[in-house]
């Protein structure tokens, strides 16, 4: 019977409101001006999350690291490298690194996702807390992009720089940008010395200062730094196994002026920086007129399309028709000279052109290397380049193009959610744009094509980008970008997942998990009956046949065969990406079916692997978010991943900002509140003027106090019964205890007319169960309640574990094991000690343990007997335990002597071991 009411639980329920700070009229008011319309399809409705507040408990804990770690994040950090690709200042920050720069893996070509994952994570934290911090940095970004947007619309405008004295050109890195001379600079010159002042800042090899020629055969350039890191001249007409050329003796410093120039002529070439001389060839026999007409003149670009831009600033740049002296060279270090094939000084502080001082009238133009965008809607870290070599790709390299439609992906869904929290008409103005240019690239492209980028494993990942474009067309009504979602139909795997039929084996998890949830809501949009069969029969291919006990899936981010879990675990399993879109899945297939093995699935991945996945630690500059969550033996879990703004970490700020999503759902009519999940948190119902105030320290209570206050209003509560609820589930109100029978797996109905002050009781008391691995039955994992414990112990073995020796009449496990004093949840067995899930410790932890039972035991009494097993692997104990839980002891006794006799029959086990094991189960003490 569930406890009466008391003073105590009343107390609570007051202290838990008042710890919950209200949300500002003003903020909220803003929070909610604009509105993304739900689905006609959709049976239940999501609340806002500003309705939805948290209250203290390890959600609220965890979630305020990541609202801290929000507030405290330079912006302007990852804004740099959208401004360095539109050529803008990047205001002196630096980019985050990792996966969110120009350096590490693949060169930074998946720039600009994390941006997106952080306007959505601070679009979340805005519209949960009002706090203006939130919506001022999104104002911050999004006048940025809107910036970017504009400067990548234009030809590249001059970026001035500190000179030497005075201003000088400024190439960012990232920024593409390179100096366009006019052909003929040279012209049929037999002699020549070019001379530049130059200050780099990055030290990337055979970037050029300058590179005349037609294609990469015939050529002069002065490298700022070859392969050994030193300055380097060459000239060729026979490409780069005949260049004659001169290579300096040291590296040219960083974010240093230096003047380099290089003269040639009478067979002689000689190359000087800040004019002392560092190379000399007198068999240099190539001159300007020995190449021809070239067609290309460039300062800060290579004809070799892999190398790199330079990157730094040009303080002037002077060509001569003669080999200056040493002298004269040296005297360019002190005073200006001009030169008379041309001549730049690179003090222009607006405009595009650079003006030629030469009388020759040489006019030269900013240009970036690759053009320009196909639309004006694009908006984008890095060139367009990824998109159109996408669309010729056979094979997948992502060094070269790396999922830039998943980029987008992030970039549009972090853009939408800034508006949806603001109500910032840039920010939609941006997505919509967009979408634009999207539709503008992919519409032209043959369906063939479409289905072969679709495939290309990395390259053609394009993350949740059907769910954005149909959340973007329910605000724009245009028509192009519902068109635009349907272009992204991957025909094969649709129709497979249609059929049920499972085609998951080797296809990587990330890549396609979120491809489902977009094929709902272009069900919702459609009203394609394909698309929601696919995804729902997907959803089930994934729970549980390829599923973890913590609700992760994939190993090293892919998937392998149905029900094959031990034959994967390693340090690479459960991608934590894959957690989350599973999440959002079944959330969005939530809506449509109330299915309660959704929302099962959602309570064991949010409070294991989602909540285990962000370290219990403050840090203002990285989330402290897993990539892995490593189920082998010992695994030490990594919150700093890779190098920093990974894929999962971009989805760990998410998740920690909206942990409260779908603790309660209403029924389109009004008529029904659905509450999900058991967590510390107020509901404010406006529809009904009502708020339900949730009281609970869960899951280290077994329950949960409900309070409705407000106006008078009727609908029906239902409370989600858990499907682990084996041991009871009580529900009273008022004190009185609710009529009907909770069933595990299914929701429990109270309808009533609710008065202000009524309050609801719930009582779930936890059992301690196992999970099995389909694959090996040994193999199992261990809950109590909705809790997953894992032991922590440095051995990278398998521990071998023995849970049946004090098992209560009712199956529960938990009296094996002995609880510590002080720390909820934590338990020992035989000196090992077990601890949540989602604690987020740097201990070396074990998922799964080996079962071993290998003598019969009952009530801590050992018989002495050895535990037989089958061929399956099936134990006498565990045939005795399968029919838990028992009335009492003599059910219990019963049961031991039917598996006995059966198993002497067998031959399995002796006569005289069978007695002395039923004799043991008589004389033992039990537990409940």
């Amino acid at each position: 019977m569930a406890p009466p009411l008391t003073r105590r639980t009343l107390l609570r329920s007051a202290m838990l409101a008042a710890a919950v700070p209200a949300l500002p009229a003003a903020a909220g008011a803003e929070a909610r001006a604009a509105t993304l319309p739900p689905p006609a399809a959709w049976t239940l409705l999501p609340f806002g999350l500003g309705d939805v507040a948290l209250g203290p408990g390890v959600f609220g804990a965890k979630r305020q690291l990541m609202l801290d770690h929000a507030r405290g994040y330079d912006v302007n950090r990852l804004l740099q490298v959208f401004r360095a690709n539109a050529g803008l200042s990047t205001l002196g920050a630096v980019a985050p690194g990792g996966w969110e720069g120009l350096d590490g893996e693949a060169n930074g070509n998946l720039r600009g996702h994390y941006t997106g994952h952080f306007l959505t994570m601070l679009s979340q934290a805005c519209a949960s807390t009002g706090e203006q911090v939130f919506a001022d940095r999104i104002g911050t970004a999004v006048g940025a992009l809107t910036q970017v947007r504009e400067a990548l619309r234009h030809e590249p405008v001059v970026l001035t720089t500190e000179g030497r004295s005075g201003t000088a050109v400024e190439h960012v890195r990232g920024s593409y940008r390179y100096v366009d001379l006019p052909s003929g600079v040279l012209g049929a010159a037999t002699e020549v010395t070019l001379a530049a002042w130059v200050k780099p800042t990055h030290d990337a090899a055979w970037t050029r200062i300058l590179d005349f020629g037609n294609d990469t055969t015939r050529y002069l350039y002065l490298a700022s730094r070859n392969a050994r890191g030193v300055p380097r001249f060459a000239v060729t007409t026979g490409g780069a196994g005949a260049e004659q050329g001169l290579e300096g003796t040291a590296a040219l410093p960083l974010n240093q002026w230096s003047h380099l120039a290089v003269t040639l002529g009478g067979g002689t070439g000689t190359l000087y920086v800040n004019g002392t001389a560092v190379a000399r060839n007198t068999a240099m026999t190539l001159t300007p007129a020995a190449l021809g007409t070239l067609t290309g003149h460039w300062l800060g670009r290579s004809h070799y399309a892999s190398d790199p831009v330079f990157a730094g600033a040009f303080g002037g740049f002077d060509a001569w028709s003669r080999a200056l002296t040493a002298a004269e060279v040296t005297a360019l270090q002190s005073g200006r000279a001009t030169g008379d094939l041309v001549s730049y000084a690179f003090d222009e502080t607006s405009g595009s052109t650079f003006a030629d001082a030469s009388g020759r009238g040489l006019t030269a133009t900013l240009r970036r290397t690759w053009g320009g965008p196909s639309h004006p809607g694009f908006l984008a870290a890095y060139p367009e380049t990824q998109f159109i070599q996408l669309e010729s790709m056979t094979g997948s390299d992502y060094t070269k193009v790396w999922a830039p439609y998943y980029t987008a992906h992030k970039i549009l869904r972090g853009l939408l959610d800034a508006h949806l929290a603001t109500d910032d008409d840039r920010a939609l103005d941006l997505a919509s744009g967009m979408g634009d240019w999207m539709y503008s690239r992919l519409s032209k492209l043959p369906d063939a094509t479409l289905q072969r980028m679709w495939g290309l494993f990395s390259s053609g990942e394009f993350g949740g980008i059907v769910e954005a474009i149909c959340d973007l067309h329910a605000l724009s009504g245009k028509a192009e970008h519902l068109a635009l979602a349907k272009l992204f139909d991957l025909d094969k795997l649709i129709d497979a997942c249609a059929a049920d039929t499972d085609t998951l084996d080797g296809l990587h998890a990330n890549q396609h998990i979120p491809i489902f949830t977009g094929l709902v809501r272009l069900y919702d949009a459609t009203g394609e009956t394909r698309y929601f069969t696919a995804a729902k029969n997907f959803w089930r291919m994934v729970v549980p046949h390829r599923m973890y006990g913590i609700g992760g899936t994939s190993t090293g981010e892919f998937w392998k065969a149905r029900d094959v879990i031990a034959g994967t675990i390693g340090a690479s399993t459960a991608e934590t990406c894959c957690a989350y879109n599973m999440l959002k899945l079944s959330r969005t297939l939530f809506f449509h079916e109330q299915d309660p093995a959704y929302m099962d699935y959602y309570e064991r991945t949010l409070f294991n692997q989602v909540l285990g996945s962000r370290q219990d630690a403050p840090d203002a500059e990285k989330p402290l978010v897993t990539y892995f969550i490593g189920l082998e033996p010992g695994h030490v879990r990594d919150y700093t991943p890779k190098q920093g703004t990974t894929c999962c970490e971009g989805t760990g700020m998410e998740s920690a900002t909206k942990y409260q999503d779908s603790v309660y759902f209403r029924a389109a009519d009004g008529g029904a509140l659905y509450v999900n999940l058991y967590s510390p948190s107020v509901l404010t119902w406006a529809e009904k003027g009502v708020t339900v105030t949730q009281s609970t320290d869960f899951p280290r209570e077994q329950g949960t106090t409900l309070t409705v206050r407000g106006r008078t209003a009727a609908f029906a509560l239902r409370l989600r019964v858990p499907s682990w609820a084996t041991a009871g589930f009580q529900v009273t109100v008022n004190g009185r205890r609710a009529g009907g029978t909770p069933v595990p797996g299914s929701y429990f109905t109270v309808s009533r007319t609710w008065r202000d002050g009524d309050v609801v009781r719930v009582t779930m008391p936890f059992r301690l169960r196992v999970e099995k691995a389909a694959d090996d039955p040994a193999l199992q994992t261990l809950f109590l309640g909705p809790v997953n414990l894992v032991a922590r112990d440095l051995a990278t073995t398998y521990l071998k574990c023995g849970l049946y020796r004090d098992a209560a009449l009712s199956g529960d496990l938990l009296p094996s094991l002995t609880a510590v004093s002080g720390k909820p949840l934590h338990f020992t067995l035989d000196g090992t000690e077990f601890a949540p899930f989602f604690e987020g410790t740097e201990d070396p932890t074990h998922a799964y343990v080996r079962r071993a039972e290998p003598r019969i035991v009952f009530g801590n009494t050992d018989s002495g007997v050895a535990n037989p097993a089958k061929a399956d692997g099936t134990t006498l104990l565990d045939e005795v335990w399968a029919a838990a839980p028992f009335a009492g002891k003599p059910a219990l006794v019963a049961r031991v002597r039917t598996v006995v006799d059966a198993w002497v029959a067998a031959g399995l086990l002796g006569a005289a071991d069978g007695a002395k094991a039923v004799s043991t189960a008589s004389a033992a003490t039990y537990q409940p």
